[in-house]
């Protein structure tokens, strides 16, 4: 039987971990207090324990439980579930339908529960690692409580390390080895049981002994390097790239490189990096200071070129770039602004004189009449000109902000304003 197997907590007071759910008075401790089991979703990063919690909680309150995987199973297995839920009923005995990776159902899978869920005919627990309000129809969530489990911090780790030790005949462990073995786990409880089983096996081989010490060395050779966890698709993906953003946006470049390299080390695809970096250059640095668009370019061009590893010193010091820049998101803005009026607003006319007239037709109508050449006026700038369509008034979207580049930008536009005020009034 696998350690994880062999150590799997027989009651709530033996799970290590989520004491924001199971200690006194908290939510999933009164549940089973109350002796009233109750559908609901559990969300949380893998080996955290959701399974555990689903099958004690069937332990419980004496209940039949049924594990689907939705990985596996399709509508097939579920009519099945619901057929063994009948029967036991028949029997007076309740049921809880398990299902793991619940957002891996599609939405007429889901709805397959909704019905028996209604007539009480099973308790349902769903265990996912997405954030069920995206993956989780809303009708089926509607249902049923969220409970958010934790990745294990290193102390509950160290707490697992201490138990599978000692099942284990009394492993004992050098504190590097220890703190190394936990990192590698990456907060997950699972991952850290069959990686003391591949250690522990590989020890009692070179040490001829059933109670071996684990060492630094050992533990590197028999452990191959660990990614962090990381999924291309999901919660963490997201979750990293934001805080990549935001600690751009903040001006923090340790941070910036620190969740560039996490997403680095964890698999994520350079070129999309590439893309996301050029987008923050665009976004909250603008014209504040336009060479940090040309080094973002330039960085994810020189990815191309050189590809990994050489081509990420580029993104993590454009990265660096990017954090220390003057910030502004006034053209961000400013453009949003725009977009969105255009969107609700009537189609205006462009004003005659600004229109082109390439035809002899064309200039008899007007089109480009009073049309002032920029370039033939004093300061190359046509004070007192309008060009928005008729009616429309100064919208004001875009505002430097007093940073980098944009002061100068606020000056000129300043004195621009105040050369078209003296032309109105002359």
């Amino acid at each position: 039987m696998p350690l994880a197997e062999r150590l799997r907590p027989r009651t709530i007071d033996e799970v290590i971990g989520q004491q924001h759910l199971l200690g006194e008075g908290k939510p999933l401790r009164v549940a089973f207090a109350s002796g009233q089991p109750h559908s609901m979703i559990l969300w949380g990063p893998p080996g955290v324990g959701k399974t555990t919690l689903a099958r004690l909680m069937a332990d419980a309150f004496d209940a039949q439980f049924i594990a689907l995987s939705a990985v596996l199973s399709g509508v097939k297995d579920i009519r099945a579930a619901v057929e063994q839920a009948e029967q036991y009923r028949a029997l007076g005995k309740p049921t809880l339908v398990f299902v793991d990776e619940v957002h891996r159902f599609n939405k007429s899978q889901q709805d397959a529960f909704l019905p028996h869920v209604e007539s009480g005919l099973f308790t349902f627990i769903g265990a996912t690692t997405e954030n069920p309000s995206f993956e989780v129809n809303g009708a089926l969530l509607s249902r049923a409580a969220v409970y958010v489990l934790k990745t294990l911090s290193d102390d509950e780790l160290g707490e697992l390390l201490q138990r599978a030790s000692t099942v284990l005949g009394g492993v004992t462990w050098t504190d590097g080895a220890r703190q190394s073995i936990i990192a590698a786990a990456d907060g997950d409880g699972r991952k850290l049981l069959n990686n003391i089983e591949i250690v522990v096996r590989a020890a009692r081989h070179a040490q001829q002994s059933d109670t071996p010490h684990v060492d630094e060395a050992l533990l590197a050779s028999a452990l191959v390097e660990n990614l962090r966890r990381f999924d291309k698709g999901g919660d963490a993906f997201y979750d990293q790239i934001s805080a990549l953003h935001k600690s751009v946006r903040g001006s923090h470049p340790d941070a910036a490189l620190y969740w560039l390299t996490r997403m680095l080390d964890g698999g994520a695809d350079p070129r999309y990096l590439a893309r996301r970096i050029v987008r923050m250059a665009w976004e909250d640095i603008g014209l504040a200071d336009p060479r940090a668009m040309q080094i973002a370019n330039d960085a994810a061009l020189t990815y191309e070129r050189l590809g990994s590893p050489e081509g990420e010193l580029a993104l993590g010091q454009a990265v660096i770039y990017l954090a220390v820049a003057a910030k502004s998101n006034a053209g961000y803005n400013a453009y949003n602004q725009a977009r969105a009026f255009v969107q609700q607003d009537k189609s205006r006319e462009v004003p005659v004189h600004l229109r082109n007239a390439p035809t002899k037709l064309m200039k008899e109508l007007g089109y480009g009449h009073e049309y002032r050449y920029a370039h033939d006026e004093p300061n190359a700038y046509a004070a007192g000109e309008s060009y928005l369509p008729e009616g429309l008034p100064e919208p004001g979207w875009y505002q430097p902000v007093p940073r980098g580049l944009e002061i100068k930008i606020g000056e000129k536009l300043a004195q621009l304003r105040k050369w078209d005020d003296e032309a109105r009034k002359d």
